[in-house]
């Protein structure tokens, strides 16, 4: 309809979400878990702004700005609800989200429109769908004449470990007065106490143009440096990649200290729409447990969980049976190589944990012994000195890289499904309970041709077995140096 507003949602996709660990990591962070229901926070974004189409919206595929590392789980994940992007922006490095935004904001440009940007990250939860796309319609319909409109989420608690908004009643919808830095216990309290303020959600509603021109105001020099990085960009199919040299000399900054924060009292006119839609953008384990549904003790459970006598306590487990005993207020998070045991109050201090481990530069923070790939996912099940066990699963006609080691052997038995196997100059099809056998420095290949999964254990064997000893020589997902 030729009356409708165009809007483009942008999902900001690059945080590592260090305080969800040992759940989150670097390798599968936050946005990509199912913590409640069947989807991720990720799915559940991309599912909630499909929905604000309305006669006069016109929403178009979403564009996600994220870690190139990321790039295949992003797709993936978008296929299980079935969405296909416009793009994925692969940031080269992190850089806040002023300059990922602003990717966003010149992508929406490129098709000579300039549609009403709906920004939100990837890592929140509502309860109330139908109240979010209300209030997402609202904010678009104000921007779509040139507002920057900003989502405050109505308070139900002196909260000190978010921004405020404050505001003043206007024609329309409130007009932002300023904004006001994470408070103190008795200032948070003083601010419920008084009303007029929000909490600043992060999800802001805007025309490309107008973030731009915002930009060019109060940072000319993020605009300038990220301008230049998107000039050089490529494109690989969905995924665009802006200038890596160029990228890294962009200033970090977020949108709120870049712009947000500096329209008050300007030209730009700054609105706040109110969110009460049971809002959490899950920052750490307490809010995981205040989101999640309590049996009447106020305990809230995930996985396998048996609890007696115990209160106020989130229990996720993944991978076995996990029994709490008389405990209150605390949180306890198992995964298959990792246990987190702390006082929900304190759940924001889990990253100094995480940058314990990065320091001792160990594994943990980074990757979960199961991991997840482009063709399917292993999963590292023993190892000792000279050997280590993996279960393998590759989707129906997906392939690894064709590949070769110098350090290792390896082992492959078939459990599930058929493999194509590539050995030097021999390719071979194996089913169930059939086994191959891949000396070091062979080149080879795993394929699955058929229709279902394809399941192997593979032993490897020899004096270094690091990921990193992988010499490829053809990718289907572009990892060949």
């Amino acid at each position: 309809m030729s009356s409708s507003i165009p809007v483009l949602p942008i999902i900001m996709a690059g945080g590592s979400g260090t305080r969800l660990w040992p759940l989150s990591r670097a390798g599968f962070p936050k946005q990509f878990l199912v913590l409640h229901g069947d989807s991720s926070l990720f799915q559940q974004a991309a599912q909630r702004l499909a929905a604000l189409s309305a006669p006069d919206i016109a929403v178009a595929p979403l564009v996600v700005v994220g870690n190139a590392d990321h790039r295949f789980l992003t797709l993936e994940q978008l296929r299980e609800i079935e969405q296909q992007p416009t793009a994925v922006l692969l940031e080269p490095t992190g850089r806040n989200t002023a300059p990922a935004l602003t990717l966003g904001a010149l992508q929406a440009l490129e098709g000579g429109f300039d549609p009403v940007l709906v920004v939100t990250p990837a890592d929140q939860t509502v309860a109330d769908p139908a109240a979010f796309t209300a209030a997402l319609q609202k904010a678009v319909r104000i921007a779509s004449d040139g507002a920057i409109v900003i989502l405050g989420i109505t308070p139900d608690r002196p909260e000190t470990g978010y921004g405020y908004i404050r505001s003043e009643p206007s024609e329309g919808a409130d007009k932002v007065a300023r904004f006001v830095e994470k408070p103190d216990a008795e200032t948070a309290q003083r601010y419920l106490a008084e009303g007029g303020y929000t909490w600043n959600s992060g999800m802001f509603v805007l025309r490309a143009s107008v973030w731009l021109k915002a930009l060019e105001r109060f940072r000319p020099d993020i605009a300038e440096a990220t301008r230049a990085a998107w000039a050089v960009r490529q494109h690989d199919s969905v995924f665009v990649r802006p200038g890596k040299a160029e990228f890294a000399h962009v200033p970090s900054e977020s949108v709120d200290y870049a712009v947000m924060e500096q329209c008050p009292g300007t030209e730009f006119d700054i609105r706040m729409v109110p969110l009460d839609a049971g809002w959490s953008d899950l920052g750490a384990w307490d809010a995981v447990w205040q989101s999640g549904v309590k049996d009447a003790d106020g305990n809230s459970a995930v996985g396998d969980v048996m609890m007696e006598e115990s209160t106020n306590t989130l229990v996720h487990a993944t991978s076995r049976l996990v029994s709490t005993v008389g405990v209150r207020d605390i949180v306890v998070v198992e995964t298959a190589d990792a246990v987190l045991v702390a006082d929900r109050s304190r759940s924001q201090e889990v990253k100094r944990i995480v940058n314990r481990l990065a320091a001792k530069g160990r594994g943990e923070q980074t990757l979960h012994r199961k991991v997840h790939r482009p063709w399917g996912w292993y999963d590292s099940i023993d190892n000792g000195g000279r050997f280590q066990v993996k279960r393998i699963m590759v989707h129906p006609g997906a392939s690894l890289s064709l590949q070769m080691h110098h350090h290792r052997a390896e082992h492959w038995i078939v459990v599930t499904g058929t493999a194509e196997v590539t050995c030097g100059d021999k390719k071979i099809l194996l089913t169930e309970n059939q086994s191959t056998y891949i000396p070091l420095g062979e080149v080879h290949r795993l394929a699955n041709p058929g229709k279902v999964e394809l399941e192997i254990i593979e032993v490897q064997s020899g004096s270094y077995l690091g990921e990193d000893d992988i010499v490829r020589f053809e990718d289907t997902y572009g990892r060949v140096a």
